[in-house]
């Protein structure tokens, strides 16, 4: 459920990433090609793009799908960026808050999104969920499972964590708290992407000559630079290098 998408790179019309490539974000709202669970992600899209020397991302987002949106044309036509995350989502649970639970969620200089779903929400999680300081609970965007992901990678890049720490760690604890969850998380700040696939297609496309990276839930065209990755792996990437790590559960 879902699909997300994250660049890095030259200065672009959003269109050029979102809705022109012949298998794009847009047309997988409709019809993914490589989604392991769901057949339509028409819940909800959002979009988040950094603007020039402003570490504080822009966001666009709305509750039904992307295509009934006649905004969303005009938008990725005249805005242009070098660092963007956009993401289609298909509820776990049908209307849970509407354009509130529309990834990507954000906070200071991180867009955040998760491909995926908790097994067993919300009682699987609450365990975890006891252990955010209750202020942060308070803050919870939405009342679903990938706000409560969200949160819990929030709350360990504000101690300090990389990116690619702040995903692994939930991604462990989640998947010992509620095994069979799938957790394919998507974070970036304008600078780094990091990225896991757990349970459900992430690839991603690395041009390092022309200083452009693309993390995706599934390729949105035929190039054949696209990679997999592997399930239960953890990506970390810039403009110029990628990097995957293998993930393993928590013992019990």
């Amino acid at each position: 459920m879902c699909r997300h998408l994250a660049y890095l790179g030259p200065v672009v019309e959003l269109r050029r990433l979102l809705s022109e490539p012949e298998h794009s974000l847009v047309r997988q709202s409709w019809e993914p090609r490589r989604q392991r669970s769901g057949t339509v992600n028409a819940d909800g899209f959002g979009i988040g793009w950094y603007a020039e020397d402003d570490p504080v991302p822009a966001r666009y987002r709305r509750s039904g799908p992307v295509w009934s949106d006649l905004t969303f044309a005009d938008l990725t036509r005249v805005v242009r960026s070098g660092a963007v995350l956009a993401a289609v989502r298909d509820s776990t649970l049908p209307g849970a808050d509407g354009e509130a639970a529309a990834a990507p969620f954000s906070d200071g200089p991180w867009l955040f999104s998760h491909n995926g779903a908790i097994r067993g929400w919300p009682d699987a999680a609450a365990p975890l969920a006891a252990g955010l300081p209750p202020e942060e609970l308070l803050r919870l965007a939405a009342r679903t499972d990938s706000a409560l992901v969200w949160a819990l990678v929030l709350h360990r890049l504000r101690a300090g964590d990389d990116l690619g720490t702040a995903l692994a760690e939930p991604v462990r604890e989640l998947a010992t708290a509620a095994p069979g969850s799938r957790l394919n998380l998507l974070v970036t700040d304008g600078v780094a992407i990091a990225a896991t696939a757990w349970g459900d297609s992430l690839w991603y496309l690395a041009d390092a000559g022309a200083r452009r990276t693309v993390v995706a839930s599934e390729p949105y065209d035929d190039d054949p630079r696209w990679r997999e990755v592997p399930d239960r792996t953890l990506l970390t990437a810039t403009r110029t290098r990628v990097e995957l790590t293998p993930l393993k559960e928590n013992s019990p």
